[in-house]
């Protein structure tokens, strides 16, 4: 009772094609890949400006 079966799935699979249509799933799955692609180079950037070290400008001027 609490599993479907494949007539189910194949039903909602079908809703969802009639309402997103073939080309727009494509184009929702590239959407979501960019995003995270643009996620993981925000978090790439992020440690990497961890990493370097800082100039204090005042410890110079103070010399």
């Amino acid at each position: 009772m609490g599993s479907f079966s494949v007539w189910h799935w194949l039903i909602v699979l079908a809703v969802i094609l009639i309402f997103f249509g073939r080309g727009k799933i494509p184009e929702l799955m590239g959407d979501v890949a960019k995003g995270i692609k643009n996620f993981k180079k925000g978090m790439a950037e992020e440690e990497t400006a961890e990493k370097t070290p800082t100039v204090d400008h005042k410890a110079d001027e103070a010399k």
